[in-house]
């Protein structure tokens, strides 16, 4: 059981380095790579090739690379490794927690500030709905403060 072999990938290269290519081990052979050899991902964990699904370079020595091995591997020279599948990432759910705007402050932007419907947010939405029935084009004048003060005074004369 032998490993296959490590795609290479090209290390960005830096001006301040002199501009001069050099190379690295990689995570993974390429889609590209592999559809060059004729295999899918699934295909290429299952003979324990790794597979970097975000890479999109391909690059001929992989290719060739990867090509002398699948035959030493399907001539039976050498015994395929264990399969390769990607990792499973446990993702945290999202907390049931309701929003609310705990400061004077945030309510009176929110506009929840009413004395009987303070820190309700259907209040909000209705005069929301009501300002766009009107017109009256709130989301683009919310926070202007003196901006739309002034233009409302030159707007008068």
């Amino acid at each position: 059981m032998t490993k296959a072999p490590k795609p290479l990938v090209k290390v960005p290269a830096r001006i301040a380095q002199g501009g001069v290519t050099r190379w690295k081990t990689g995570r993974g052979y390429s889609l590209e790579e592999l559809r060059a050899v004729g295999i899918n991902a699934d295909q290429a964990r299952l003979l324990g090739i790794p597979v970097d699904e975000r890479r999109r370079s391909s690059w001929p020595q992989n290719v060739e690379n990867l090509r002398k091995w699948l035959l030493d591997v399907l001539e039976g020279k050498i015994a395929p490794p264990e399969p390769t599948y990607p990792k499973l990432v446990e993702i945290k759910r999202k907390r049931g927690r309701a929003y609310r705007g705990l400061t004077s402050a945030g309510r009176a932007s929110r506009g929840l500030t009413s004395v009987k419907l303070r820190e309700t947010h259907n209040y909000k939405f209705k005069k929301k709905a009501r300002e766009r029935a009107l017109k009256k084009r709130h989301e683009a004048t919310k926070g202007l403060g003196n901006v739309l003060r002034i233009s409302k005074i030159i707007n008068r004369k």
